[in-house]
């Protein structure tokens, strides 16, 4: 068994300009704008930087397997960037969110999600993702997802789970070798979670669900709640939605520098 989690988009441009701003680097602030429900609008938005950002955006390569393996990788990136805004609408005062990749080729983990305790340095839960944007859910779950949760459960990439989430527990002001130590507790699996998410057509039932998912259960020792499989459901072409969704971040990007000028830095800023 596992816990599901079904998301849905309702409001595109809003999630566009969110995306827009963590393209820009600005995770921190989009974290802000998410937790203050504060308007959509970056932090600044210099010409050089709103400039690679809309390249991420866009489609390269001189061959269809090239610009086919493009689309892939910047699909990624934009799932990775709504997985981490629902994580971070979900989020307490003590939770620590890895940001999302800038460069969306980068590997390891895709996303961690720390929870300390209210008043001690203590890892309350460690939640490992692993976002898919794929028209193949079910095989690349069975295929990428549990082979990597796999290899977390048996502690094959405890270092690299181990210095992420210290990074993310000296946010809260705890120094280095404090944090270190605390971070250790995620190679207990009493604190640790997963979370597979994946695009996906309607399912019709918690029969297909269950199907989408099959094996989740073979990560033995933990709760059901420590399983966790989350979808978002496409209803339509999954690459031509998020062309519309790319297109809608590039509008944004377009915004942000009508909205606060063209400055480029210089030695004042």
């Amino acid at each position: 068994m596992t816990t599901g989690l079904d998301w849905a988009v309702t409001d595109l441009p809003a999630l566009a300009r969110l995306i827009a701003i963590i393209a820009l680097g600005q995770a921190d602030h989009a974290a802000r704008i998410v937790d203050a429900l504060e308007p959509s609008r970056a932090a600044y938005a210099y010409g050089t930087l709103v400039a690679d950002a809309k390249a991420q955006m866009a489609i390269r390569g001189a061959t269809a397997t090239k610009r086919r393996v493009s689309r892939i990788h910047r699909d990624g990136f934009l799932f990775e960037c709504i997985s981490w805004i629902v994580a971070r609408q979900e989020a307490g005062a003590r939770t620590f969110l890895k940001d999302p990749h800038i460069d969306a080729t980068s590997h390891g983990l895709d996303g961690l999600i720390v929870e300390l305790d209210a008043t001690e340095p203590k890892v309350v839960n460690a939640t490992i993702c692993e976002d898919k944007c794929t028209i193949a859910p079910r095989a690349l779950f069975r295929k990428d997802v549990m082979a990597k949760f796999t290899d977390h459960h048996q502690n094959k990439r405890a270092r690299d789970l181990v210095a992420n989430t210290a990074a993310l527990i000296r946010e809260s002001g705890i120094d280095g070798t404090s944090a270190s130590r605390a971070a250790a507790r995620v190679l207990n699996k009493r604190y640790r979670s997963y979370r597979a998410a994946l695009t996906s057509k309607p399912l019709t039932d918690a029969v297909a669900r269950a199907a989408l998912f099959k094996g989740y259960s073979e990560l033995g020792g933990i709760k059901p709640s420590q399983r966790i499989a989350a979808t978002l459901t496409i209803d339509k072409s999954l690459r031509g939605w998020f062309q519309l969704l790319a297109d809608a971040v590039i509008t944004a990007l377009d915004d942000f520098l009508e909205e606060l000028g063209d400055a480029e830095l210089d030695d004042d800023v």
